[in-house]
């Protein structure tokens, strides 16, 4: 297939974004994830298809609009619940969205009119002449931050790899500073195929022991710990980062496992990112129509532990820090 042929699904294009690697970038996020992380706070980006959404707050009713109901011929949308609204002091009849029996029908018509945006599509194919030309929009931030550029994230990138191996390419081509968001979860082949194309790898490490990753992510980790040696050793830099989960990686024996990894990585490691867990996107499960996976019970990560942790990579001679 021809370059200007491929398509990549995208669930989100993010301009001036400061947490993706070095300066300000635009972040692009694909769609798709092999792995099954309880606290994912991106739930958007793990399925591999296109999938409805629904968000409750900005349906302004049916007797104001109430198009939608119209133009599904699954009968997913219904009459849902009738709610007071404090800011508008009335009463708001919202529809009902049943996920289950959505028959995805062609060019999403539901989601067209409806024009508050309660309605809407998780995903977007893309050519790379699209995705190249919204990024050259942003091409003066990256040379006012003095290292920005683009950083290729998910759900997995790899995942796509032929569009994200011609979207790098082209980039690099273009002049633009790369990073790649990575689990590391794929063949080390491809890994080392595109690294050349790649300026810097921000690599996440969940968890060292790799039954315990397998259990609780839904597979194993040895590619993963693998793909970054081989990178290492191809010469690649890295952002290493880890979420810190209680209760499932903040163990000091996985620590001091994690801590010894990325010093074995030597000079590649260019920082260490302790992600603390937090539940803010618990909220977009719901948009979904799905359960988040993470128990109730699980707290989000204590700031004096992540403190701690950070101060011990530090010692180890580890540029480390609170992502």
């Amino acid at each position: 297939m021809e370059t200007n042929e491929l398509k990549g699904l995208i669930y989100d294009i993010q301009g001036f974004s400061v947490h993706d690697g070095p300066g300000i970038r635009t972040t692009v996020f694909l769609k798709g994830c092999p792995l099954s992380c309880p606290w994912c706070h991106s739930p958007e980006s793990q399925r591999f298809q296109q999938e409805p959404s629904f968000m409750d707050m900005k349906c302004i009713g049916t007797e104001k609009c109430g198009l939608c109901l119209k133009d599904c011929p699954s009968g997913a949308i219904s009459l849902g619940t009738l709610e007071w609204s404090e800011i508008k002091q009335e009463h708001i009849q919202h529809i009902a969205v049943n996920f289950d029996i959505c028959a995805r029908c062609e060019g999403w018509p539901c989601t067209k009119r409806c024009y508050p945006g309660a309605l809407s599509i998780v995903g977007k194919y893309y050519t790379i002449d699209e995705i190249v030309a919204r990024i050259k929009k942003d091409i003066p931030f990256y040379d006012n931050s003095g290292s920005g550029g683009v950083t290729i994230s998910g759900g997995e990138p790899l995942s796509q790899f032929p569009f994200t191996l011609a979207l790098v390419k082209r980039l690099k081509a273009e002049g633009i500073h790369v990073a790649l968001d990575t689990t590391g979860y794929a063949p080390t082949e491809r890994i080392l195929e595109i690294a050349p194309y790649v300026d810097i790898f921000l690599y996440d490490l969940k968890h060292m022991d790799s039954e315990k990753h397998r259990e609780v992510i839904g597979v194993p980790n040895e590619i993963i710990l693998h793909n970054a040696k081989a990178l290492a050793e191809a010469g690649a830099r890295f952002q290493i980062r880890m979420p810190m989960i209680p209760g499932f990686n903040d163990s000091d024996e996985n620590f001091q496992a994690f801590s010894q990894f990325c010093l074995s990585l030597g000079k590649s490691v260019e920082t260490v990112q302790l992600l603390p867990y937090h539940r803010f996107g618990d909220v977009k499960y719901d948009r979904l129509n799905r359960k988040c996976p993470m128990p109730d019970t699980v707290p989000p990560m204590d700031e004096k532990t992540v403190k701690r942790r950070v101060k011990e990579l530090q010692k180890l001679g580890l540029h480390a820090v609170i992502h």
